[in-house]
């Protein structure tokens, strides 16, 4: 059997650790070449190295989501690298050690959660449209049952999350007849920024599994990553504008 993704080039943000290593990893034993796109240069690298032992193609670009100019350079890196987009997976986002109470938000929380995950999304999305239109694109970008539940100590990061949702749901209406199918995961993985949550509040991991059917954190690479596959190869060629919740069903006791 041929490798679904095979011939195709995925630009995976925030890929040097948790959910979008899973993913970066996932789409590579499928046969895309990946560009990884990650702040952190040593940890980036090193997930080029995972893929490259994989026996498959790999790249690495720098690059600050936040900034325009950056997103900018490193879709240019990728399109020097492989020379064609199809696959983009919008996963990079900062957040301060969560939870915050809402009254104990500040700006500089607020700012951190949108610069970086609305802005990073929005970002890559407008620059990659003019490349994903001319081969029939995929959009990938990761929200969170945060913001589809409401947690509680995660107000800007789930509001985040919805504008991310929202922004992805009008570009599924409008780039459609170009040819590009947008849709949304929210993962409950185990990825160092959960791994950081439960660390700072070790009760909520009880909390969050419970009456869960599938009673765990998920895998990054093992339950998120063929997810993002699936989205990203022709068997979702008519799925658009949807919000998969990747959290072993999670999302039925909310």
């Amino acid at each position: 059997m041929s490798a679904r993704l095979e011939g195709r080039v995925a630009i995976v943000t925030g890929a040097g650790q948790g959910v979008g290593r899973g993913i970066a990893l996932a789409l590579a034993r499928e046969g895309a070449r990946v560009v990884i796109v990650d702040l952190n240069a040593e940890s980036g690298t090193k997930v080029v190295d995972e893929i490259e032992a994989l026996g498959q193609r790999a790249h690495f670009a720098r690059c600050d989501v936040s900034s325009r100019s950056s997103v900018e350079a490193a879709v240019a890196s990728a399109l020097e690298a492989f020379g064609q987009l199809d696959i983009l997976v919008n996963n990079a986002h900062r957040a301060p050690l969560l939870p915050v109470p809402l009254m104990e938000h500040t700006d500089e929380i607020v700012d951190q959660c949108f610069n970086t995950g609305f802005r990073g999304t929005y970002y890559f999305m407008q620059v990659c449209q003019p490349h994903l239109k001319q081969r029939g694109g995929r959009i990938i970008n990761i929200a969170s049952g945060a913001g589809l539940d409401g947690m509680a100590g995660q107000g800007a990061y789930g509001a985040n999350k919805e504008a991310i949702r929202a922004l992805s749901k009008t570009a599924a209406r409008e780039w459609g007849a170009d040819g590009i199918n947008v849709n949304i995961i929210c993962p409950f993985a185990k990825s160092p920024g959960v791994a950081a949550f439960l660390e700072n509040a070790p009760h909520m991991e009880e909390h969050m599994t419970a009456g869960q059917p599938i009673a765990r954190i998920g895998d990054c690479e093992r339950d998120i990553g063929p997810v993002a596959v699936f989205l990203a190869s022709d068997d979702a060629r008519y799925v658009t504008g949807q919000t998969l919740p990747v959290d072993g069903g999670a999302v039925m006791i909310r």
